[in-house]
């Protein structure tokens, strides 16, 4: 009981701090110690001890995706300080005008996460023109990680045929395909791009209406007289990332990305070499940006580590993976629950599946329905104010805080996915 009591007690308060701005260099390890505490886990003795336990699941994230940071990172910049950004925003708002700047930002995020690209990486990428079409269309800014969230981690990220691992991890062990339950999938997704989008617009009004308007801030790239290069030259790197990312793919897994990246960030230096304000600048700032970036969401990350070797995680494991009646929504129930625990849409499929697969497969379980529903199920409680693209996405990319920008993205990337797994279940109950 103590055990559980400290699990979900270090949970809320890691949510807590974090809405309330405290720096998770400090917050993640210290509701992780409260985690660990109270499941008799020792601070430093042992096999299994708190220090190692934490450093194992932050220094495993760093190892796994430093390089998908960095490169991302100066992406972003590179388009920011080439003028890139300003162009493409510019063209997009002269040829559709400012009341599709949103529609814009959600698009090109949608484009690269079906396309494969990392969803932190889609962050980045498309940041730098978020800012210049929010601005041009005097947009209140908070609502830029909303519409980067939302354009990348609900429609598109759990939706048949993405590349994307939420769709891809349940393959191993149902033994279907990455277009599983796509007939389901395709209404579903279409319900929470329309109804995500028709409530962020909503939410944007009602703000407008209130008289809120986009706030400069210091830190924003300087507004000059300058020439800028032609759209074109922020769309092709662009695609360069997409189509690298997308052919590489199946042969090289998410290292495809450094490939990819790596390509985009070439393409850009040369074909708008001549634009650029100050590279070493930019290089320094893409630099220290994917340092801050990485560091939060390992950070959490390592509490994620800490809750899952605890008693109470395991027991509430079990339980979760055997709720009785209808099996789809025991399946649902079990990995979004899991997921918010952990903060990691793909951590709790990877902890669930192996336990839940062959459970409802021996009951009879249609194989590509249980796939749809825990791959769309996955990416609701994830979400949470804690999970490491949230925090990366509001703090490190958007420079945004909690308090500001968390409620219009957990409605999106929270709500509407849960009101998109209920339909789902009942179409599967119905057909």
């Amino acid at each position: 009981m103590l055990s559980l009591i400290g699990l979900i007690g270090g949970l809320l308060l890691l949510i807590v701090l974090t809405i309330r701005g405290m720096n998770l260099f400090i917050a993640a390890p210290l509701c992780a110690l409260v985690v660990a505490l109270t499941s008799g886990i020792p601070v430093f003795i042992g096999e299994v001890n708190f220090v190692n336990n934490y450093m194992q699941g932050f220094s495993g994230f760093i190892a796994s995706w430093f390089f998908m940071f960095l490169l991302g990172s100066l992406f972003g910049k590179f388009m920011e300080d080439t003028g890139a950004a300003d162009a493409v925003a510019r063209f997009i708002i002269s040829k559709l005008g400012r009341s599709q700047a949103v529609a814009a930002v959600v698009l090109a995020c949608a484009i690269l996460t079906y396309g494969g690209v990392s969803l932190f990486v889609v962050a980045f990428s498309v940041y730098p023109m978020a800012l210049s079409l929010f601005k041009d269309a005097n947009l209140p800014r908070r609502f830029i990680p909303a519409a980067l969230a939302f354009g990348s981690v609900t429609f598109t990220m759990t939706s048949a045929g993405s590349p994307e691992i939420q769709n891809w991890i349940p393959i191993k062990y149902l033994g279907t395909s990455p277009f599983a339950g796509w007939e389901v999938s395709l209404v579903v997704a279409i319900f929470m791009a329309t109804f995500g989008f028709w409530w962020m617009r909503r939410m944007i009004n009602k703000a407008l209406a209130n008289g809120e308007t986009f706030e400069q801030w210091a830190q924003d790239p300087k507004v000059t007289n300058r020439d800028l290069p032609s759209p074109i030259t922020g769309v092709l790197p662009l695609l360069v990332v997409l189509i690298l990312s997308f052919a590489l793919h199946d042969s090289l897994g998410h290292l495809a990305l450094i490939i990819a990246l790596s390509g985009g960030v070439l393409t850009l230096m040369i074909i708008n070499y001549r634009y650029f304000i100050n590279m070493q600048n930019a290089i320094s700032a893409g630099t220290t940006g994917a340092l801050v970036a990485i560091g939060n969401t390992a950070a959490v990350v390592g509490f994620g580590s800490i809750a899952k070797s605890t008693e109470a995680f395991q027991t509430a494991v079990e339980v979760m993976t055997h709720i009785p009646g209808n099996e789809l929504i025991g399946a649902a129930i079990a990995i979004s629950v899991i997921a918010g625990l952990t903060g990691s849409a793909s951590g709790g499929q990877v902890i669930a599946l192996p336990l839940l697969a062959p459970h409802y497969i021996d009951q009879g379980v249609d194989p590509e329905e249980l796939h749809r529903v825990v791959s769309i199920s996955s990416g609701a409680l994830d979400s949470l104010p804690h999970n490491g693209y949230v925090v990366t996405v509001i703090r490190a990319i958007c420079n945004e805080t909690h308090q500001r920008a968390y409620w219009a993205v957990g409605a999106l990337t929270v709500v509407v996915p849960l009101c998109g797994l209920a339909l789902a279940i009942a179409l599967f109950n119905l057909f």
